[in-house]
């Protein structure tokens, strides 16, 4: 089977690097995917792969039920939208949406799951059990295609018992991929906290409430949440990145600072404790100084938890699939992903496609202008969802 299905990658490959430009060169923002979510539904149905379009609005999922019988239900999912960023490679599919661009390669995410489709699709009579294919919206905006999605009842009729996604990783080269089991990705939470206070003459500093001087105070104490009040061996990370007063120059005290954060943790207990706890230590400091704070919390993803079993099993997997040397062990990270709500809901396994290639000078982060991928990475994407799928329903 092993076989069967690298053959069928390498026979599949060329169109899905086709695949993979025309969404490319055709992004959508979170939410407004209705093109791309047409797109992904013609091709299945071309295929002749059962589907729901849409679902959620603008998502896709099928459901290929295997020839050998009933059996379990595995999950595998893409996400479909792009980023609000103006595209500078200069390559044939480059973005024709002007100001959006697939920065994070959820193009390479839906290509390479529409690959594994037609694969599961065409060897569907060598397996008994379903696979169902999740083509998500609105992973880059709060409050995630998967919250949507699960609401919507994708996670029912029928109910997989174990998920698997992939993302694309630059620093790794195609070829790769990377995972790791238990704690991977924070919980992200957005703060917004306004100061208030009364503005001045800055010669006649005792006729004001300073807001700046509040404000300073406030973010040296909050600080105190991670390196005092969080346990240590838990990681923890409090950012502000904006900070603006409402008036204000070189001799006059403004009568307001606004700010913007974010507070990234990887347990839902002290999740919920710390944004208490900010709310109380921000007002009570901006009292005690004559001023008030207000503190408004936009909730976002949870954090992201890999099945310790079902990534032991997937690493396996990936092993038989790649080579031993080619599956490597990924660090914690603090960014987000909204996978994380699957992962809350049933055993989930969220893995690293490596997609880089320096030789050819494709290193560019994602989120950035000018991303791309080493096209190589779709003919591994592909194959090893579709391994994964078959060895995780013969479980």
């Amino acid at each position: 089977m092993l076989e069967a299905i690298k053959d069928k990658a390498a026979i599949l490959h060329q169109e899905v690097i086709a695949i993979r430009r025309y969404l490319h060169a055709h992004p959508e923002l979170s939410f407004e995917e209705y093109e791309t979510g047409k797109y992904i539904a013609g091709l299945l149905q071309a295929w002749g792969v059962p589907h729901q379009y849409p679902f959620s609005e603008t998502g896709v999922v099928a459901l290929i039920q295997g020839g050998k019988g009933p059996g379990p239900v595995v999950a595998l999912r893409a996400d479909i939208d792009a980023l609000p960023i103006e595209e500078k490679n200069e390559v044939s599919y480059c973005s024709q949406n002007q100001g959006v661009m697939h920065a994070c390669g959820h193009d390479v995410h839906s290509s390479s799951l529409l690959g594994t489709a037609k694969i599961l699709w065409d060897l569907r009579d060598q397996f008994a059990g379903s696979v169902k294919l999740i083509f998500q919206p609105g992973e880059e905006k709060a409050p995630g295609g998967a919250s949507i999605m699960i609401k919507d009842g994708v996670l029912k009729n029928p109910a997989p018992a174990h998920i698997f996604g992939q993302h694309v990783h630059p620093p790794l080269a195609a070829g790769k991929i990377g995972i790791r089991s238990g704690l991977y990705m924070a919980s992200a939470d957005e703060l917004y906290l306004t100061v208030t206070g009364r503005g001045g003459h800055g010669a006649l500093p005792q006729d004001t409430v300073d807001p700046i001087v509040i404000t300073a105070q406030i973010i040296m104490a909050l600080q105190t949440l991670v390196s005092r009040q969080a346990n240590p061996t838990l990681p923890s990370v409090l950012t502000f990145g904006h900070i603006a007063s409402t008036g204000g120059a070189t001799n006059i005290i403004p009568n307001e600072v606004k700010l913007k954060g974010t507070f990234r943790t990887m347990d839902e207990r002290w999740r919920a404790d710390a944004l208490q706890r900010l709310q109380k230590m921000a007002s009570g400091i901006a009292a005690a100084l004559g001023g008030s704070a207000q503190l408004d919390i936009l909730h976002g993803y949870p954090f992201l938890h890999n099945d310790e079993s079902l990534t032991a099993r997937a690493t396996n997997y990936a092993r038989e699939y790649m080579g031993p040397e080619n599956v490597v062990e990924l660090p914690i990270r603090m960014t987000s992903e909204d996978f994380s709500y699957y992962s809350q809901e049933i055993p989930a396994c969220f893995y690293r496609l490596g997609t880089g290639n320096p030789a050819r000078g494709i290193t560019s982060p994602v989120h950035t202008n000018t991303f791309d991928v080493d096209e190589e990475c779709l003919l591994h994407g592909m194959g090893l969802m579709a391994w994964l799928a078959m060895r995780e329903l013969e479980v």
